[in-house]
């Protein structure tokens, strides 16, 4: 169980009466701040807490395409320069996206 859960279960308790634990107490048991308990319990009442992150499992926006990663170790593999001069040639990404591609490839 997480810590949120545990909230939010210590939460029902003294919202339905079960319990007479604090919202200091509930902090210090679980590890938020009072302010952050009182923000639960409105969720709570309003039916809108989601115990999962919005964003989980979905691939952030902005990671590399593949057809960009084949198209730079193409390009790196033809070129006979330095990965720092490479990295200034293809200014589009930083020099650790292109340095993380190219290790990934096995050419560093």
């Amino acid at each position: 169980m997480t810590k949120k859960q545990d909230a939010v279960d210590l939460m029902k308790k003294v919202m339905t009466g079960e319990s007479y634990l604090t919202y200091k107490e509930i902090a210090h048991i679980t590890g938020y701040h009072e302010k952050y308990l009182l923000k639960l319990k409105k969720e709570l009442e309003n039916g809108t807490l989601s115990l999962t992150h919005g964003n989980k499992n979905r691939k952030p926006i902005n990671t590399i395409s593949e057809e960009e990663k084949e198209y730079i170790i193409n390009l790196y593999k033809r070129s006979n320069t330095t990965i720092r001069k490479f990295c200034k040639f293809y200014a589009k990404r930083s020099y650790s996206c292109i340095w993380h591609v190219l290790k990934d490839a096995g050419l560093i």
